[in-house]
């Protein structure tokens, strides 16, 4: 039987992104418990809008500093704890890399190649949406 949540738990994140001799680096942390390859996301932060409530956590899960692009660029969705969680998407050019950070202890960051990180996450909404940061960057 298909059941279809009738409400999801909002979250917002960031794909991490610098251009490194014309090409497009996307930065992925792995979970905490899992240790897969993910995006800097979480719960969106009460008092804040999805962007703003995205770069903090980009801080504090990947250790990067950036201004978040005001333009939603996609959504997907992952099962969390028996819930559904649907996850907006935002770019954030990277400006600083900051060498420790909140989450440091709990996750590796690595940078990949478009490509490669395409290959790496899991989720295929996700997959779809980096697929289209060639037209967006």
């Amino acid at each position: 039987m298909n059941h279809k949540p009738s409400s999801y738990i909002e979250q917002s994140g960031v794909i991490p992104y610098r251009i490194r001799e014309g090409n497009i680096e996307v930065l992925l942390i792995t979970s905490i418990n899992s240790k897969r390859w993910i995006i800097p996301k979480g719960m969106i932060e009460p008092g804040m809008i999805p962007q703003d409530s995205a770069a903090k956590e980009a801080w504090e899960e990947a250790g990067v500093i950036g201004e978040v692009l005001p333009t939603l660029i996609g959504t997907y969705d992952y099962p969390k704890q028996g819930s559904i969680c649907r996850v907006e998407v935002f770019l954030m050019p990277v400006e600083t890399v900051l060498e420790d950070w909140l989450e440091a202890q709990y996750r590796k960051r690595q940078w990949f190649s478009l490509e490669e990180a395409i290959e790496c996450v899991r989720e295929v909404q996700l997959k779809d949406i980096l697929t289209t940061l060639h037209s967006l960057v």
